[in-house]
């Protein structure tokens, strides 16, 4: 398939990269600097652009088969949302109706998954304005017309892809370790490109 990463450059969108192109996927990663994505392959493409320019963002989905948004901006806000808007609005407005966006743990109804620490410590405070543009970033997927998946995954950790890990669990599920390596976070929001399990749906993922 022809897929476009925007966030190809942080720590799970240059996993994404990779996996897909192991998966013989044609891959455009779209990035503001090119000299960060240190991947040569002959099925990967770059353009260059930011995604807060909504023109950048309408012309480098033209022509994709799925979108895949991996947005990240640290303890800060803004990005996430308003960048996924304008991936959402060129998605509907070019046609292109696959999208697999990655929020967090936390958000929306899966807020019960939490422990005390990450509910009122690290998103009740620390990270309180990138959980808010997290949910506004659901907010805006959710309402769009496009064949949607969000992937919330567990705190990030180093590891490897293990392809084994707990997904699409309810609100209440008991014994997460609120853990999940950045592979297997890429692992399996490629995979979404093979199912419909979660279409239309939010599905957390953690050990």
């Amino acid at each position: 398939m022809r897929v476009i990463i925007f966030g190809s450059t942080g720590s799970i969108g240059q996993l994404l990269v990779q996996q897909a192109l192991d998966d013989n996927h044609i891959v455009t990663a779209f990035l503001r600097d090119p000299a960060k994505l240190n991947n040569k392959h002959s099925n990967l493409k770059l353009f260059q652009g930011d995604v807060m320019r909504y023109d950048d963002v309408e012309t480098a989905i033209k022509d994709q088969d799925a979108v895949f948004c991996c947005l990240g901006a640290g303890r800060k806000g803004k990005v996430r949302a308003e960048g996924t808007l304008h991936i959402v609005k060129a998605m509907e407005k070019s046609g292109v109706k696959r999208f697999i966006c990655q929020s967090t743990l936390g958000a929306g109804d899966s807020r019960g998954n939490l422990n005390f620490f990450w509910k009122h410590i690290m998103f009740g405070l620390l990270l309180r304005k990138a959980y808010e543009d997290h949910e506004l970033q659901e907010k805006y997927v959710m309402q769009s017309k496009l064949d949607w998946t969000i992937v919330r995954p567990a705190a990030f950790v180093d590891g490897s892809r293990t392809r084994s890990y707990r997904h699409g669990f309810g609100a209440k599920e008991k014994g997460l370790t609120l853990k999940i390596s950045r592979a297997d976070v890429a692992d399996f929001m490629l995979h979404q490109l093979n199912t419909n399990i979660y279409l239309r749906k939010a599905a957390g993922q953690s050990y």
